[in-house]
């Protein structure tokens, strides 16, 4: 019997096995790597643009590309960074994502998450220099501050009512009062909501069985008071009434529930070597705030919060004394997205639901796989 034979022979007695070293998965070079997550702003041309998400793209190194839902879980991050309920804006940072998913995002919130908007407008009098069809479309677009889930599609030839109908009037003259004129601003404040329905039912054919009071027990209005319709003179008037539904932003702009839906890449501001010296002093006044010297050394502090200096960087990582010391990149699956709401909902909500569509979209593309 050899000794090798022994050996296992009495491993297997022992009934013990050897640990065998951890593998190390195979690492892309430095250049690679950069090239498959970073974009790099040069100062006339951005380089590696393009989305590195092809399962053999790095076959020939033994790498396997694939995309893995193990390694999303462990990469994915959202952080809420600013809520101004003020100003109805949010931004966030979205972070282990491809820009398509991003975009699908910024669409769906633009165009896809549905809200109430004047569709109708009925015209019992209007003297104003302000044409019918202009005075319409500019009713079309006053945000409504109403929570669109509440209420019903209206599809095609369906009826109005309570469910699917919102009805406002306006009803305003000018006029003189000695040496003053009233209303000579028409508003949007002046638009009333009519909860028991049309007033003019014959002309609009919009009858409700019961009041709206009972869906919108608070009521509603428009989300800003100071929009201005038209400008009237002593004699002249408006007398309409106005019948919102329930629409998408993709079949017209006056749904959409966002000012504004942006993103963009998270920077980076990177030394490639160190700066020391003079040179660490003239960097620092190059860009004051963003590079600062610690221990006769320069050091970057947080690109995003010194924006304008971003692009001085694209500059002068093209210059032939900064080129081998600073470079400008962008981080391709961190993205920053600012959500500016025009009130109808906060943006807070927005982002819910439309990630709610989101999901729906890719649970019917599951099912068809």
């Amino acid at each position: 019997m050899t000794d090798e034979s022994a050996g296992k022979r009495r491993k297997k007695q022992d009934g013990k096995a050897t640990a065998q070293p951890a593998r190390e998965e195979p690492s892309l070079p430095p250049h690679l790597e950069l090239q498959r997550t970073h974009v790099v702003a040069g100062a006339d041309i951005n380089a590696n643009t393009m989305s590195a998400d092809a399962a053999n793209m790095f076959m020939a190194l033994g790498i396997d590309n694939s995309w893995s839902y193990e390694k999303f879980l462990k990469g994915f991050q959202l952080r809420i960074n600013k809520m101004d309920k003020e100003n109805a804006t949010l931004e966030f940072d979205i972070i282990g994502i491809d820009a398509s998913i991003a975009n699908a995002l910024r669409r769906i919130l633009i165009s896809e998450v549905p809200t109430m908007a004047i569709e109708h407008v009925f015209f019992v009098n209007n003297t104003s220099i302000i044409a019918d069809e202009m005075l319409a479309h500019r009713l079309g677009l006053v945000p409504l501050q109403v929570d669109p889930n509440l209420f019903e599609w209206k599809q095609g030839e369906d009826v109005a009512s309570e469910r699917n109908t919102i009805v406002m009037g306006l009803n305003i003259a000018c006029r003189r009062e000695g040496t003053k004129m009233i209303n000579t601003d028409v508003l949007s404040s002046e638009l009333k909501w009519l909860p028991e329905g049309s007033e003019l039912p014959d002309e609009t054919l919009c009858r409700f069985v019961s009041s709206q009071a009972e869906i919108l027990p608070n009521g509603m209005a428009p989300t800003v008071d100071n929009i201005l319709l038209a400008r009237l003179r002593p004699g002249q008037c408006i007398h309409l009434e106005a019948h919102c539904i329930k629409g998408q932003g993709r079949e017209h702009a006056k749904w959409s529930p966002v000012a504004t839906a942006w993103y963009r890449l998270n920077p980076e501001v990177v030394l490639l070597q160190e700066v020391g010296g003079d040179a660490a002093e003239d960097l620092a006044a190059e860009l004051p705030g963003l590079i600062v010297v610690q221990d006769g050394k320069a050091c970057v502090t947080d690109p995003r919060a010194h924006d304008i200096l971003l692009e001085k960087v694209r500059r002068l990582s093209s210059e032939e004394r900064w080129a081998p010391y600073i470079q400008l990149r962008k981080r391709k699956d961190h993205f920053i997205f600012t959500v500016e709401s025009t009130g109808i909902l906060p943006p807070e909500v927005l982002l819910q639901r439309a990630l709610d569509i989101m999901i729906h979209k890719c649970q019917e593309l599951l099912k068809d796989v």
